[in-house]
Parts: C-alpha cells; structure tokens; sequence
C-alpha cells in the first residue's frame, strides 16, 4: 500500500466551511474507498490494520456531521 491518510486531512475536510456537509461525506468516502483499494495481497497485516482504524476515525468524523449515517458505518465497520 502506497498512501497513507493521515488524520490531520480528515481533521481539516471536517474543518472546510466552504463546501456542503454532503461534499464533506462524499470526500471523506472518497478517501475511505482509495485506501481500502490501494490494499492488495501484498499488503502487511500492519497496513491492513492502520486502513481499518483510519476507516474507523473517518467514520467517526462523519457521525458528528451526520450522525445516523456515521452510525449506520460504525455498526458495519466489524461485519
């Protein structure tokens, strides 16, 4: 895996006052879904783990924008 997200990017997305909370989703998606498909079988346990937490601060990042959605993740996040 090539690209690592940090949590200063999500921190800032959630920051933006210029964009819609609809766009700051999608964003953060966007991020989601490029992590997950930049793992391949090459990828360490380590990786693997670090996508999965990201995934789970970006999750938690969309529940205080939209709280149901942010949920509805959160519960599948383990599934």
């Amino acid at each position: 895996m090539q690209t690592i997200y940090s949590d200063n990017l999500i921190d800032k997305i959630f920051s933006y006052t210029s964009i819609s909370t609809k766009d700051k989703v999608d964003k953060l998606l966007e991020i989601d879904a490029n992590q997950y498909t930049n793992l391949g079988k090459d990828s360490t346990a380590s990786e693997k783990t670090q996508v999965k937490k990201n995934s789970k601060y970006i999750y938690k990042t969309i529940k205080k924008i939209d709280n149901s959605l942010g949920v509805m993740f959160l519960q599948h996040i383990d599934k």
